[in-house]
């Protein structure tokens, strides 16, 4: 069984920063790419940003620049910095890792419980 276990969100003033992290802890063979997507009320879950084992970083257009991902492969944890943070980024923030449980396992996605992430104007 794998769990991920969320923190770092809640609330801050617009151009603040904050930064979230995502632990996932099991048995785990193999961890592919660590993402964040969020969500906000009314919309639907978007990608964040994703950094795959090779290092290989993607961003939404609209953190690019402001957000920085990152792993620590020796924990499998994955963090999301945001900095100079917008009301606009208000939403759910869930981290998404896709891993093997064993050698001869499929790669799955798994997903964290989420946290709440409130940016005030």
């Amino acid at each position: 069984q794998v769990q991920l276990v969320e923190s770092g969100g809640g609330l801050v003033q617009a151009g603040g920063s904050l930064r979230l992290s995502c632990a996932a802890s099991g048995t785990i063979f193999s961890i592919n790419n660590m993402g964040w997507y969020r969500q906000a009320p009314g919309k639907q879950r978007e990608l964040v940003a994703v950094e795959n084992s090779d290092g290989w970083r993607n961003y939404a257009d609209s953190v690019a620049g402001r957000f920085t991902i990152s792993r620590d492969n020796a924990k499998n944890t994955v963090y999301l910095q945001m900095n100079s943070l917008k009301p606009e980024d208000t939403a759910v923030y869930y981290c998404n890792v896709n891993l093997r449980l064993r050698f001869f396992s499929p790669a799955n996605d798994y997903w964290g419980q989420g946290t709440q992430v409130t940016v005030s104007s």
